[in-house]
């Protein structure tokens, strides 16, 4: 049991420091190289649906709507979102992302996708769900650790 815990610890430590190293570099291509890996995430969190306003991106982010702004206004110089103003409520301003932001989008879907798939595709239906229900659990320990 010491064994198990103590490879649980080093695997998780290992992965939490390489992450975003890893995730950086696998999506900021040649295509995407005047943007972060954190750009590529607030780009995720606004996603290809409805446009969001600043407060649901920055609550998704865990950032302030001020912090946001910053990196917004950078994102929409380079061309990857737009400001656009709510038909419902003309005060209001939207984020959307515009055909290179999609591009963005989709790129780094596609990222997750084959993580995925690389991550599941020697497991069978058990070791699947066996995962999903460990990674779970390990989210919702962060996620309870959290200070809003």
């Amino acid at each position: 049991m010491e064994d198990t815990k103590a490879t649980l610890n080093e695997t998780l430590v290992s992965l939490f420091k390489d992450i975003n190293n890893i995730e950086a570099k696998a999506v900021i291509t040649d295509d995407f190289k005047d943007i972060t890996n954190n750009d590529m995430h607030i780009i995720e969190a606004i996603g290809v649906g409805e446009s969001q306003n600043m407060s649901a991106v920055a609550k998704i982010m865990l950032v302030t709507v001020g912090t946001l702004t910053i990196a917004i206004n950078n994102l929409v110089k380079k061309g990857y979102v737009s400001r656009v103003r709510s038909e419902k409520d003309r005060r209001v301003v939207l984020l959307k992302l515009t055909d290179k932001g999609r591009s963005a989008y989709n790129h780094h879907k596609k990222f997750h996708e084959d993580m995925i798939e690389a991550i599941i595709s020697d497991l069978n239906s058990d070791e699947q769900q066996v995962l999903s229900k460990a990674l779970t659990k390990l989210n919702q320990f962060f996620k309870s650790r959290l200070v809003s």
